[in-house]
């Protein structure tokens, strides 16, 4: 289970924001390079490693295949993880442009 004292990888976070839309897995490689603005690209071994895990823990579920692509979807406890990942980071950003002034 997921508490607050767990921070999401990167790759983790981007995949799991990555699926509240539905997508199979090239579309969440292009997602992620998208949002990251290139500087994280997934191979295919790492994202249908991570893919496994998170289906794992309960954070996302594939859709019924109804082609030749699996297409996957956050859980709503994959949504509530990632929610409390950003909340996390959200207080990094504050506690940090406290002390330095910004």
């Amino acid at each position: 289970m997921y508490t607050t004292t767990n921070a999401l990888t990167e790759a983790v976070f981007y995949i799991l924001l990555a699926l509240v839309e539905p997508k199979h897995g090239y579309g969440i490689m292009q997602q992620t390079a998208l949002l990251s603005r290139g500087r994280l690209t997934l191979s295919a071994g790492t994202l249908y490693g991570a893919l496994a895990t998170l289906q794992e823990k309960g954070w996302i579920e594939p859709l019924p295949e109804e082609g030749r692509k699996k297409e996957y979807r956050i859980t709503q406890a994959g949504r509530s993880v990632l929610e409390q990942e950003l909340a996390r980071l959200n207080e990094l950003v504050e506690n940090g442009n406290r002390i330095l002034n910004h």
